[in-house]
């Protein structure tokens, strides 16, 4: 990473997200959902630097992976490989993008396990150029 991008949670855990992209994506399964606005926008804002983007996405992913727009609501697929990795979600994945925790969809996951949610975004394999908008994950 270039020296302007500071590690944060939201960038550790994009990582992670990557790293669990990966592995969907080589096992034929669909790309995760981005249903976090906090980590989201951590995505958007490393994208602007393109050589530091490259270099996180081929250190965490293994290779490159392009910000695809494609959106959906419902039952968040991924959680169980997020959890299986590197434990039960942080609130990290429960904050909006200026930082607002939304306590009641926490609560929800630490009651049951499982995330509900919206998402307008998946990584893809590639830079983008190459890729369409990836259909519902319903």
């Amino acid at each position: 990473m270039s020296s302007t991008i500071k590690s944060t949670a939201e960038l550790d855990e994009l990582g992670k997200y990557f790293a669990i992209a990966a592995r969907r994506i080589d096992s034929g399964e669909a790309a995760p959902e981005m249903f976090s606005a906090a980590i989201d926008t951590a995505w958007h804002r490393l994208a602007d630097d393109l050589e530091a983007y490259e270099a996180f996405t081929l250190q965490h992913a293994g290779r490159k992976l392009a910000h695809v727009e494609g959106g959906g609501s419902g039952f968040i697929t991924w959680v169980s490989a997020y959890e299986e990795a590197y434990g039960p979600l942080p609130e990290v994945w429960f904050t909006s993008a200026d930082g607002t925790l939304d306590s009641e969809a926490l609560a929800r996951y630490r009651e049951t396990g499982e995330v509900r949610g919206e998402w307008n975004c998946s990584p893809a394999p590639g830079d983008g150029d190459d890729t369409a908008p990836t259909a519902s994950y319903l």
